[in-house]
């Protein structure tokens, strides 16, 4: 059976076999066996083993292990133990980032009541919220959470917050009749409770429907562990990346390899050749300098307010187009705040009331009154809407307690749907009036009088009534929630009949709202301003959330809304056709939230979702970035989050955006760093191929330059500060290849150039007829030079323009890398082991000069081009 809320309630007893005297105790074991434990499952997560394992597929590794294999088998060890150690150390890594980002389901587990009051065999009994069945009755109270999802049979003003689900702030009334319509969203199933949400108001009996996975927190869970993480930008560069190189080294060193046998070289020498020749050639190190960097860049975002929970999502931020955000608690406070008074046919402001005014200090009054809200201290207790109207109060000076204590309640009619009204009797300086408050339109029609400012009581009339009804339009259309106040006095202290709210007395409107943040606007502003589309996707009503949205810059003109009832009746294709148009979307599910993330990925835009609420937590998790509220965030859209804010700031996004653009930008100068050193070592190695000479290097002299001395330079690199403002740049495409062109193209130029002087220093070597002392030139000038180097990736400019101290972990990084490797030329017990021969001065001054030649040649085109 679905739609349980367009059903009666006995067609739904006799569905689940049930009564008002709850299940039948013979008939328990039998549902256990049929629908299972009310419990969130979660499917078999992968072993920590098999995570390691994983690590292992990319290409380059596996080419890395059979370069390994291979110095093994040719007596090599100590290339071997380096290229392992390299290999392990990032498998472990990317093990244990991935076992801490996985832990939703557990906090969805949590959210459920450990204990429910249900009725069975006509008994009360309290028993655990998982023992629950389909057919459950029920008794739910105000502190209470919701243990499933379930049909109201029976409703004392029962009001529920449903936030944490559907994203609207606001608490929703419960009724307990029967609704025609059918196809509504989770927010308009009025009759209806949903596990995990919190009663704030009344009691009510209610009939278990559906329990587990089968709820709508359920179906959340099921969501969240269906959706797949989204690859950023950069893993999918590096893959393509990788993929390409991979084969590009393949046929290098089967070319090499056949080269070699065809001279003559013995076949295990030949396969030795081309070994080096791959181990030139592949960065090892890049996976460890790209997470060192985006760690680096995590660091000084904690300090800026996010907490970066999935490294990668850092350089995501770099090319968000879009950002999705929920409005409650987002860009809203998450807490309804009295805007305006309407008295006397005058709009008041809530910052400009007048206290001196008998009818403004009379409305608020009444409105404490006529409420059952408190704020002790700062700790709020009770319906939003209430908790706004006693907050109001305080503002000047009006505290609740006091003002009850001084006009006692004597009797009360709760609110219900039908009235949409609640009213108390009250003693007022020796007289009882009726204070009523509720629909402005039910209660204007039910007034006969109005209050005037100057206290006088008149007859009111039809002018009095229109001006009333335009005032109420206007605050609706501004998306603001709107309540009327009246009172009469009743002459003898009695019970309360519904027939006495009549012949009111109207006092005046009060218009509320859960307003903007502060700096939303701002940081909307900045949004548009770097190229962002920012998107509003709530729970909230449609006027509502197009007037906040108006407000703070995301609805212009020209744009559309949609609600969810819209979303459902349109495919995928459709949504697609309307993404780019639409600015807000109202009374949305989970669901139709990954619709529209995946709709924008689809159409190649980068994609960031931020939410507070666990209605949010499978689209943060589908989005290329989720961001989560660190404040106001539940745990499960926290866990399910690559980003959370601790400040609940909407503006820390764009610093964020601002780092993770400079981020990119220095990840790939260590790439252009790494692949240029790397080019002029594949150079120099298929040059000594071709021309017949010895090999030039032996393995460990390129893993000791791609490991220790490159390493360095590149994570120095990655922590340039910025340079310009970014946030007047546009965001990157995702698709935008990780070198192009004109990368490419300076790569190849820098790294001939490294080429060419390694080669003389080999030559001037070797012309002694020493091939050790040429092997040990061109190592010693290739990674000096590389060292060099590092000062030219630091950016567009030359140093002089990017000030030669601006980086210090630059010069850092050079003068700790020429330690190690003048380190290794000196200490003879080393020279075994990285296979080198003495140095005289000669050689050392040499080696200097021919290393810095490239780095020279480079600065003064660099201040040719950039700096003039």
């Amino acid at each position: 059976m679905k739609d349980f809320y367009s059903k009666s309630k006995e067609e739904l007893l006799g569905y689940f076999d049930t009564s008002e005297l709850g299940l039948k105790k013979e008939n328990l074991e039998k549902l256990k066996e049929e629908y299972g434990e009310n419990v969130l499952n979660s499917k078999e997560k992968k072993t920590a083993i098999a995570i390691f394992l994983e690590q292992f597929k990319d290409f380059l590794v596996i080419i890395l292990l059979v370069a390994a294999a291979i110095s093994f088998i040719s007596g090599n060890k100590e290339s071997t133990i380096v290229i392992l150690a390299v290999i392990i150390m990032n498998s472990v890594l990317g093990t244990v980032q991935h076992l801490k980002a996985e832990k939703s389901l557990e906090s969805l587990k949590k959210m459920s009541s450990p204990k429910a009051k249900v009725i069975r065999d006509g008994q009360k009994q309290e028993i655990n919220s998982s023992e629950l069945l389909p057919g459950d009755i029920v008794l739910i109270e105000a502190g209470d959470v919701v243990p499933s999802d379930g049909r109201v049979l029976e409703t004392h003003s029962l009001m529920v917050n449903e936030s944490s689900l559907t994203g609207e702030s606001e608490s929703v009334e419960k009724i307990s009749q029967t609704i025609d319509t059918t196809g509504l969203t989770v927010g308009d199933q009025k009759n209806m409770v949903f596990s995990g949400s919190l009663v704030t108001y009344g009691r009510a009996k209610i009939l278990v429907t559906t329990i587990g996975m089968k709820t709508e927190l359920g179906k959340i869970a099921s969501l969240l562990d269906e959706t797949e993480d989204a690859m950023t930008p950069l893993q999918k560069s590096l893959e393509k990346f990788g993929k390409k190189l991979s084969i590009a080294i393949i046929v290098l060193c089967i070319v090499v390899f056949f080269m070699s046998v065809a001279r003559g070289i013995n076949i295990l020498d030949s396969l030795m050749f081309a070994v080096a020749l791959a181990v030139a050639a592949i960065p090892e190190a890049l996976g460890s300098i790209v997470t060192i960097v985006l760690a680096i860049g995590t660091q000084k975002m904690a300090k800026e307010n996010a907490i970066i929970k999935k490294l990668h999502s850092v350089e995501s931020l770099g090319c968000v187009s879009v950002i999705c955000s929920d409005k409650t608690g987002t860009l809203t406070q998450n807490k309804m705040t009295v805007q305006h008074l309407y008295v006397d046919g005058k709009v008041v402001e809530s910052e400009k009331i007048d206290l001196n005014s008998k009818i403004e200090i009379g409305l608020l009054r009444s409105a404490i009154l006529c409420s059952d809200a408190v704020n002790n201290n700062g700790q709020e207790i009770g319906d939003p809407t209430e908790v706004a109207l006693v907050n109001v109060g305080h503002k000047y000076n009006l505290a609740e307690v006091e003002i009850r204590n001084k006009y006692p309640r004597l009797k009360e009619l709760p609110f219900d749907s039908d009235r949409k009204m609640m009213s108390t009797l009250n003693e007022i300086e020796g007289k009882t009036y009726l204070i009523t408050k509720g629909a402005p339109d039910v209660v204007v029609e039910k007034a006969k009088y109005i209050l005037r400012e100057d206290g006088n009581i008149e007859k009111i009339s039809d002018s009095d009534i229109e001006n009333i009804k335009k005032a109420n339009i206007n605050f609706a259309e501004h998306g603001l929630r709107v309540l009327a106040f009246a009172m009469k006095e009743i002459e003898i202290v009695r019970d309360l009949e519904f027939s006495d709210e009549d012949s009111f007395i109207f006092i005046g409107l009060i218009s509320m709202i859960d307003p903007p943040r502060e700096e939303s606007k701002e940081a909307v502003k900045n949004c548009i301003r770097a190229g962002i589309k920012p998107v509003m996707i709530t729970g909230d009503y449609k006027v509502t959330a197009k007037a906040i949205a108006k407000e703070i810059g995301i609805y212009k003109d020209g744009d559309e809304t949609l609600n969810g009832v819209e979303i459902e009746k349109m495919s995928d294709e459709e949504l697609m056709k309307h993404v780019e148009r639409i600015s807000v979307y109202a009374r949305v599910s989970p669901e139709h939230k990954i619709r529209i993330v995946s709709a924008w990925q689809k159409l190649g835009k980068i994609c960031a979702m931020t939410g507070d609420g666990v209605n949010d937590a499978p689209a943060l998790k589908k989005a290329d970035v989720g961001i989560a509220m660190g404040i106001t965030g539940t745990e499960v859209s926290k866990d399910a989050a690559s980003m959370i804010l601790t400040d609940d700031n909407f503006s820390t996004i764009i610093k964020s955006v601002v780092t993770g653009r400079n981020l990119y930008a220095n990840i790939k100068n260590s790439i252009r760093f790494l692949l240029s050193g790397n080019t002029a070592g594949i150079l120099a190695v298929f040059y000594a191929s071709l021309m017949g000479l010895p090999v030039i290097f032996a393995p460990v002299h390129l893993l000791f330059i791609n490991l220790l001395t490159d390493s360095l330079p590149a994570i120095a690199i990655g922590m340039e500060p910025s340079h310009g403002d970014v946030l007047d740049e546009k965001p990157r495409e995702a698709n935008a290849p990780l070198l192009d062109k004109k990368l490419s193209g300076r790569i190849l130029m820098e790294g001939m150039l490294i080429a060419i002087v390694t080669m003389v220093a080999f030559y001037l070597g070797y012309a002694k007829g020493d091939v050790g002392l040429g092997s040990t030139m061109a190592f010693s000038t290739l990674c000096l030079g590389r060292l060099f180097h590092g000062f030219n990736c630091r950016g567009n400019g030359s140093v002089i323009k990017l000030g030669v101290i601006k980086n210090m972990f630059s010069i850092y990084a050079f003068l700790l890398g020429a330690a190690l490797l003048y380190m290794v030329l000196l200490v003879p017990s080393f020279h075994e082991m990285f296979a080198v021969s003495d140095l005289s001065v000669m050689n050392f001054g040499e080696m200097t000069v021919l290393a810095f030649i490239p780095t020279l040649i480079i600065q003064v085109l660099k201040y040719i081009k950039y700096d003039r």
